[in-house]
């Protein structure tokens, strides 16, 4: 029979409260068990004593017949010194998923090709400085003014239909 050190939850809505038990592991989380050999209080302060009770004989006792700790308790035993908890190192635990770093590329790339292109229209604009700035502008000038002038024309009979109505 395969037998688990772990926690069942006791205690009443947002008030934890957990019994460290030796069971069977098709047994339910909170359901029956062989032995209870400690209790667990989150709700007490790291540094209380009686966050955590243990009888270490049975536990001992325990470990020796082949049963198995969970995690959390195996964090317990390695502070009371029984047993020794290798830490865990996922380095991969904190990078996005495969959508999000799909998203991070692309972002990217766009930022890429907007920088490029914000040099290449800089390099345009420098080159066009180079070349002679006195004549091109002076033509320029009055082609522009020209059309500003007939707007105002147009715009007058519209506005004046629009009164007429």
């Amino acid at each position: 029979m395969a037998t688990k050190i772990r926690l069942a939850r006791g205690g009443s809505k947002k008030r934890p409260f957990y019994s460290i038990v030796v069971a069977d592991v098709r047994a339910p989380r909170d359901g029956r068990f062989i032995e209870k050999i400690g209790t667990f209080n989150p709700l007490l302060a790291k540094d209380n004593e009686q966050r955590v009770v243990l009888d270490l004989d049975r536990v001992k006792h325990w470990l020796g017949e082949g049963a198995k700790p969970t995690d959390k308790v195996l964090r317990f035993l390695d502070e009371a010194g029984v047993l020794k908890r290798e830490p865990r190192n996922n380095p991969k635990k904190a990078l996005p998923g495969k959508k999000a770093q799909e998203r991070i590329e692309e972002k990217a790339a766009k930022e890429q090709e907007a920088k490029e292109a914000a040099e290449a229209a800089e390099a345009e604009a420098k080159a066009a400085a180079e070349a002679p700035a006195e004549e091109a502008p002076a033509e320029e000038a009055p082609a522009e003014e020209a059309p500003a002038e007939e707007a105002p024309a147009e715009e007058a009979p519209a506005e004046e239909e629009a009164k007429a109505e």
